[in-house]
């Protein structure tokens, strides 16, 4: 192999750089590899790419290492870390930020506040930006700003013939398109460029817990919520473990709106009116708001992410059923007492002024997400886990797409929304069939995929060929 730079390395099993680098937000997504390598910069990227490439080994790169299929790791094979890669860069005066395929969102949020600026990011901080770009990416000002992805100015990719390029509007237009929303299967994004926004003031959130019998007239609130779809707001509903209130699942709403205390109060009235328990509440940096929910999703468990769009009325029915099931699950498997549904209720309006085929990412719709995240410590309830994880994901998925037909035939539905697939990439996509995957958008992924990478070396994404 090519010499790298002096400040990348190669990790050896047995070593503490390798026990370190080895491990991921999920335990149950961590495989040995054979070696790490650690890059500091895009030749090294691309040396270790070509590396591979030459000696026929299997490769998974690592971001944020987020990833619960196991899309960030290699069994037998290599990883290429880009931890080492993590710095984040601002341009005040062009409002934008610019951060390496290695860094972290808290990274970023740290850097743009500095400048009374935001970036859209992820809702968990120590989410790698890689990943969730590559993937398309919502996040709290998704509803005024549009995906992760939609604010991407430009991407510098190391290509399976180890070649470093930009890909923008402008040059590379083909892969630019590509990188938002299948990026993971054309190369390693090395870099990102972002466009910022302006957030010199605070924003406000609450976290509150609800009775069980109080269900209905939460997923009711959240219906009227998307019905009224105001782009500084952003509703979490969730069936998960709070401590002090007993081993059963609560059922918990996080409550976001990009403004001051009065008026982001008065916005969620409704549901402070069914007098909750006050778990959070108030104003706070908006790269505070980033961190709001890593106390339940710290490292070292195993994790399993399985989710699906929803129509609008969110179906009270199927609401129960899982809420009984959860329930059941968690007292029937007490280590998995710390798992989650959790309801996304995303205001899509600005979401879907964008067309279906103007990026790779084909999830856009006049819809809601619903992911299960089921976390467990031991091994051998990983099929278990795993099963239920789909049982649900698919519960919801047979629903939408019978849904949306409907509304489809019957002519309520916008363009965008009709080739909406109803599933985000990044909630478990490893190894998911493209067609699947991208609609409308595959046949154009497929015949780049055979331009880019007519060998898939980069394989730990949906497949394309």
């Amino acid at each position: 192999m090519e010499r790298m730079s002096d400040a990348a390395a190669v990790a050896l099993p047995g070593s503490e750089l390798y026990e370190k680098h080895i491990k991921r937000w999920s335990k149950a997504a961590e495989k040995p590899a054979s070696f790490i390598l650690l890059p500091a910069c895009s030749e090294d990227v691309s040396r270790s790419v070509l590396f591979c490439n030459n000696h026929g080994l299997d490769f998974a790169v690592c971001g944020g290492g987020h990833a619960t299929s196991g899309s960030s790791s290699s069994n037998g094979g290599v990883s290429i870390d880009l931890s080492r890669m993590n710095r984040v860069t601002v341009d005040g005066e062009a409002k934008t930020i610019t951060a390496e395929g290695g860094a972290l969102w808290r990274d970023v949020d740290r850097e743009a506040e500095k400048y009374g600026l935001a970036a859209v990011g992820g809702t968990i901080n120590h989410t790698g930006v890689g990943g969730l770009t590559l993937g398309g990416g919502y996040g709290y000002l998704t509803p005024a700003h549009g995906l992760v992805v939609d604010n991407l100015l430009a991407a510098e990719y190391v290509l399976a013939d180890g070649r470093i390029v930009t890909a923008s509007e402008k040059e590379n237009t083909d892969l630019f398109w590509a990188a938002r929303g299948a990026g993971t299967c054309f190369g390693v994004a090395t870099s990102f460029v972002y466009r910022a926004h302006e957030q010199k003031d605070p924003v406000w959130a609450a976290m509150l817990r609800f009775e069980n019998d109080q269900l209905a007239a939460v997923i009711d609130y959240g219906n009227k919520f998307l019905d009224i779809c105001d782009e500084k707001s952003l509703l979490l509903v969730a069936f998960t473990k709070v401590p002090g209130f007993g081993d059963a699942p609560s059922l918990v709403a996080v409550c976001f709106y990009n403004g001051r205390e009065a008026v982001g109060r008065s916005f969620y009235d409704v549901l402070f009116q069914l007098n909750p328990s006050v778990l959070k509440v108030g104003e706070i940096p908006y790269a505070a708001m980033n961190a709001y929910l890593n106390d339940s999703l710290y490292h070292g468990l195993r994790r399993s992410m399985k989710g699906s769009a929803f129509m609008v009325p969110l179906n009270f029915g199927t609401v129960k059923t899982i809420h009984e099931e959860f329930t059941d699950f968690v007292f029937d498997h007490t280590d998995a007492d710390m798992s989650t549904a959790l309801i996304e209720y995303y205001p899509f309006k600005n979401l879907i002024k964008t067309p279906q085929t103007a990026t790779a990412f084909a999830n856009r719709g006049a819809y809601g997400n619903l992911v299960f995240v089921i976390t467990w410590t031991k091994e051998e309830l990983d099929d278990i886990c795993r099963g239920k994880a789909r049982r649900w994901t698919n519960l919801v998925q047979e629903e939408f797409q019978k849904i949306k037909s409907a509304m489809v035939s019957a002519g309520e539905v916008d363009s965008v929304t009709e080739d909406g697939i109803g599933e985000y990439m990044n909630y478990d996509g490893f190894g998911s069939d493209g067609d699947k995957m991208f609609g409308v958008n595959y046949p154009r992924l497929r015949e780049l995929k055979r331009r880019y990478d007519p060998k898939n070396l980069f394989n730990k994404g949906p497949k394309l060929i």
